[in-house]
């Protein structure tokens, strides 16, 4: 059993707060650690700590800030192994998944290398007669994190590298259910050179999120959640006057034409279906074949290897596909969605419910489970799932289907198989949602992109990590100057202006 503090100027710090939550190994459903949940109080010390350390380090030249995020890639690389560990025991999700979320953080932190060049601002000369005119970007002071419990390294990780390298000083707040790993992230900012209290991370929940948004030095939020969360963070940062960039719930469709290679396309959907046990907010939940023969042969290429995944904890040495979910109270409502589409008259091709492990009986385990004949109206459809369940909606058409994703209130990814390059250039072209994959099933954009959805997926103009993270975590100042030429007279100047 352990115990979880914060991480205040540059240590662990014990919480003085008397509320804690559990923290739960989902593979085996025993609590193995506890988090304090800190005060208001607490996070509006932290903030202040930060503050203080902010000038400095916004002083610094950016260089300088570039080479700690060097150093900390490099400490990355070298504990991947320890932090995929920590990512999965407290997460469930195995451990080449575990690994896989550093190094799609660790990614970003490549990026925030070449800072120096982003946070370039813009000159011109000769704006009028001796006048010149430059931009520069400034950090804006302290700013905040919130982080979600699927991505206990990649999205701290998307959050403190542009907004560390820009000259800010972050509060993070991570997910209280796996709140380890942006622990010893924060310990290898530090051993790469990173000044103590720059970086603070503040363990909590609701009161701590509250506090974030109304502390008044605060001048950013970031978040990634559901959406009820995120527009309700984001409401309450705009009503204080803070920048915030809001991610939230998913529901992903994948189209597969007529033309599509079918076997191609089963693959790409078991694995963006049930990769970590469709806890990503990037999984495709939602199956859209054209055509009746379409949909009957993707189904029977689909069962079989849909019924073959293999489920376990992060520790068994045979080959996983993915583990539990996080909670039992997760697992309970998987189950009761899937209740709800064999009652709404759904076909159950395969049954995830009553999934039982020897050994593992307490784990927080869902069998995959695969549904035919959904239609828009039931709750398999309309709800945001976040487990191992993909649901097959069939359309006659290609209209009928895309006009399916583009009438459905998320917008973050969205996917087609196809052979026809026109169908591929219009769907690309048409559809209302951030990110498209065409013949690619899960299109998260690589870390010189941006990351983000459209419509009830995303709140906020800026996207996470690319060029939009360096826009979100600094602010233009412009200057326009003039000089005045100076003609020594009698021992004195006299100044002449330019114009």
């Amino acid at each position: 059993m352990y115990e979880v503090g914060n991480w205040i100027n540059g240590q662990n710090e014990a919480s003085s707060s008397s509320r804690t939550s559990d923290i739960y190994n989902p593979a085996t459903g025993e609590i193995q650690g506890k988090v304090k949940l800190s005060t208001a109080a607490e996070l509006d010390a932290a903030v202040a700590k930060a503050a203080e350390a902010q000038k400095a380090w916004a002083a610094t030249n950016p260089q300088r800030r570039a080479r700690v995020m060097m150093k900390f890639a490099e400490l990355i690389n070298r504990d991947m192994d320890k932090l995929a560990e920590s990512v999965s025991r407290e997460h469930g999700k195995t451990l080449p998944d575990g690994a896989g979320d550093v190094q799609r953080g660790l990614e970003v932190i490549e990026v925030c290398m070449g800072a120096p060049n982003l946070l370039k601002g813009e000159f011109m000369d000769s704006g009028g007669p001796g006048i010149d005119l430059y931009s520069m970007r400034q950090p804006l002071g302290v700013v905040a994190g919130i982080t979600p419990f699927n991505f206990p390294a990649m999205i701290p990780l998307w959050k403190m590298g542009p907004a560390l390298v820009s000259g800010n000083a972050m509060i993070l707040k991570p997910s209280e259910r796996c709140p380890t790993t942006s622990m010893m992230l924060a310990e290898l900012l530090k051993e790469a050179g990173l000044p103590d209290g720059v970086l603070q991370v503040v363990n909590g929940d609701k009161e701590v999120v509250d506090a974030i948004l109304d502390n008044e030095t605060i001048q950013a939020v970031g978040f990634v959640g559901s959406t009820p969360i995120a527009q309700y963070i984001y409401g309450r940062a705009a009503t204080n006057g803070k920048r915030a960039q809001c991610f939230g719930g998913a529901k992903n469709h994948m189209i597969i034409m007529p033309d599509a290679d079918l076997d191609k396309a089963a693959d790409a959907l078991v694995g963006a279906g049930f990769g970590a046990a469709g806890e990503r907010c990037m999984a495709i939940s939602v199956a859209v074949p054209v055509g009746k023969d379409t949909a009957d042969k993707l189904i029977e290429k689909l069962t079989p290897k849909v019924e073959a995944l293999k489920v376990g904890p992060y520790t068994s040495d045979k080959d996983v596909d993915y583990g539990p979910v996080i909670t039992a109270q997760a697992k309970q409502r998987i189950e009761s969605l899937i209740d709800s589409g064999v009652n709404d008259g759904a076909t159950l091709v395969t049954d995830g419910r009553d999934f039982s492990l020897q050994g593992y009986e307490d784990g927080f385990y869902v069998g995959p489970t695969l549904f035919d004949n959904v239609t828009e109206d039931m709750d398999i459809y309309k709800e945001e799932i976040f487990g191992p369940v993909l649901s097959t909606v069939r359309k006659d058409s290609y209209e009928e289907a895309l006009d399916l994703v583009m009438k459905n209130q998320y917008g973050n990814g969205t996917a087609i198989f196809t052979s026809d390059g026109d169908t591929a250039r219009d769907f690309a072209s048409r559809v209302n949602v951030g990110m498209v994959g065409i013949n690619f099933p899960i299109p998260v954009p690589l870390s010189y992109f941006t990351f983000g959805g459209w419509k009830k997926s995303a709140f906020g103009d800026l996207n996470q990590y690319g060029p939009d993270a360096f826009r979100f975590y600094t602010r233009t100042k412009t200057v326009t100057e003039r000089w005045f030429s100076g003609i020594k007279e009698g021992g004195e100047f006299a100044f002449k202006a330019m114009d």
